[in-house]
């Protein structure tokens, strides 16, 4: 039995999990081959390198002298908390990562929380102290407050300290940059202060697992660790899911995790991480039981979604040009493959076959969902997010957020005005160096929307941070996002000439030469009503020649919008069209006689 260290990494988005986990890898005693030549080895997802987060969580192992330390890497954003929810129940420890500059963050409140109430051992690590403004004493003080406010008991109150500049691959005991030469005293650390799995070798084989992957020869693969007893390939074993339904099936295959790699492996002992196969159905929260003795492990918790879309298959003029799988099968089966890998998600049949109502943690998970899918091939059309409300002792609850915002002063007044507009209640503000600092409290219904105008009025300079706080007593009417579109009046080709008049009335989100259909938004009126307007117009052809031919030099570069910007700009009425190529705003009643 080789010695065996779980331990999750978790902090706010932006402050170094991933390259604190690279360093790791590459300074440990694990042969990487190619893979260790390149940088964010843990995020190799797309999507992920693209925007520089992490969204699904990832498991790697290093040995370090004759131990094997698990490590499991975390998203960051609180939407996607239901990842790490699950799986810090395959730690025993968690290292707790802070920016030295900033200090803990919303997000490191939500992932501590978590681990706190686990009761895992906690090693704190001070991060980035090679930036020139970093505060590692600020950092530190934050961090004890934090604990104290979490409830944290006198023990975990009384962490280790490791000080990290991760991305120079330096760690040491005391925030010396200068005395620092590798990342080995975070692995010091975590062999003194973390403890081995607590568990029974001997007892019945039990195995949770925490999450799925897919192999082409292997099938479905459900990863988990081994709670207690021992677990060898071949063996039969006991299928338990969710609603306690018991299942007899043989193992095909078992492996570990070595690097970023799946190992086979022969027998496995309680404490490691295991990566089964063989097993139809295997879902997240399924335990994996002994064939004579089979007990079923507690299944896991996940707070429940707020946020909800409707997917439908696309109907517009265009539907089916651009896209591989526009059928409602198709959606339906690639809805259903989600829920495979996703425990925060829920999809339930809408009004009629064609739509489904799917309710995520907020808008950024449903927009990764919705990206991920238009990359593979899929066309569909999405309504407005929407909060989702429920009932209690007769009154109806609506979801609340608690929001942090970083501003430059000057638009102290804007933000404040913004967010009082939309229900938001100031709990604090200080002012420190001319960067204003704001906690609000406000329903997820006001916040819909509210980012992309943020930034907007704020030149881009704001950040903005969110957490869950539980469900509250409805809001009376909330006007969140007032907006009046300019619509297509036929379907054509916009040219120079039309947009020219059109720009008059607001702004353009098209150029010239854009394929357009009739009731398609191809602009935001500068008023708060829609306006129609014909922006295929040609030019009369006479013989006279002018010198304002060149009208182009005077058309304004129309704004390109992003997935997440067009869900924030969508209105009651208006649909959102996805394809591969192409993302559309278009009113729900195409045609203009019809909707008046």
């Amino acid at each position: 039995m080789q010695k065996v260290r779980n331990i999750a990494i978790i902090a706010h988005v932006d402050h170094g999990k991933s390259t604190l986990v690279d360093t790791m890898l590459k300074q440990s005693d694990t042969d990487l081959g190619k893979v260790g030549e390149q940088d964010q080895i843990m995020d190799f997802n797309e999507l992920e390198r693209e925007r520089g987060i992490t969204i699904f969580s990832k498991n790697a192992a290093v040995k370090y002298g004759d131990t094997k330390i698990n490590i499991i890497d975390t998203p960051g954003h609180a939407d996607f908390g239901g990842e790490v929810e699950r799986v810090l129940n395959m730690a025993d420890g968690a290292l707790l990562l802070v920016d030295a500059q900033e200090g803990p963050m919303p997000q490191t409140r939500f992932v501590l929380k978590k681990a706190l109430s686990m009761g895992h051992k906690i090693i704190v690590v001070i991060n980035k102290i090679d930036k020139k403004n970093a505060r590692v004493n600020y950092a530190l003080d934050k961090v004890i407050d934090l604990f104290i406010e979490l409830g944290a008991n006198d023990e975990q109150i009384n962490f280790p300290i490791v000080y990290a500049a991760s991305k120079l691959g330096k760690a040491g005991l005391t925030p010396e940059l200068e005395k620092m030469t590798d990342i080995k005293p975070v692995f010091e650390t975590v062999l003194k202060h973390v403890p081995e799995p607590k568990v029974n070798a001997n007892g019945p084989l039990q195995l949770m697992v925490t999450s799925i992957a897919y192999d082409n020869y292997k099938g479905r693969i459900g990863i988990g660790r081994i709670h207690q007893g021992k677990i060898k390939n071949g063996d039969a074993i006991s299928h338990i899911n969710r609603e306690g339904k018991i299942t007899k099936g043989k193992l095909s295959g078992l492996m570990t995790f070595l690097g970023l790699a799946r190992m086979e492996a022969k027998e496995l002992e309680a404490g490691d991480i295991a990566a089964v196969a063989g097993i139809e159905n295997i879902n997240i929260g399924d335990t994996i039981a002994d064939a004579e003795n089979p007990i079923a492990l507690p299944p896991i918790q996940i707070e429940k979604p707020t946020v909800k879309m409707i997917f439908s298959v696309n109907n517009s003029p265009f539907a089916g040009q651009e896209g591989e799988y526009c059928t409602s099968r198709n959606l339906k089966e690639r809805l259903e493959k989600e829920l495979d890998n996703d425990v925060a998600l829920r999809v339930e049949a809408g009004k009629s076959p064609d739509e489904f109502i799917v309710s995520g943690r907020g808008e950024l998970h449903l927009g990764i969902l919705i990206e991920t899918m238009r990359r593979q091939g899929y066309e569909l059309q999405v309504s407005k997010p929407e909060v989702i409300m429920k009932e209690e002792n007769g009154k109806t609850m609506e979801p609340a957020e608690d929001v942090w915002v970083e501003a430059p002063e000057q638009y102290s007044g804007t933000v404040i005005e913004k967010m009082s507009r939309r229900k938001g209640e100031m709990k604090n503000m200080n002012v420190e160096n001319g960067i204003a600092y704001f906690h609000f409290f406000i329903p997820t219904r006001g916040l819909i929307g509210f980012r992309n105008e943020f930034l907007i009025d704020t030149k881009g300079n704001g950040i903005i941070n969110t957490l869950f706080a539980g469900y509250h007593p409805k809001w009376e009417d909330i006007q969140t996002n007032p907006h009046g579109s300019l619509i297509a009046h036929e379907t054509g080709t916009s040219t120079a000439f039309g947009l020219l008049n059109a720009q008059e009335r607001g702004e353009m989100f098209i150029g010239p030469g854009t394929k357009l259909y009739e009731g398609q938004v191809v602009g935001q009126n500068a008023k708060a009503e829609d306006l129609t307007l014909n922006v295929c117009k040609q030019k009369q052809l006479t013989n006279f020649r002018a010198k304002t031919d060149a009208v182009t030099d005077d058309l304004i570069p129309p704004r390109l919008m992003s997935l997440e910007q067009c869900l924030e700009y969508l209105g009651d009425d208006e649909l959102l069209e996805v394809t591969p190529t192409s993302l559309r705003l278009r009113k729900r009643i195409l045609k203009n006689a019809l909707r008046k």
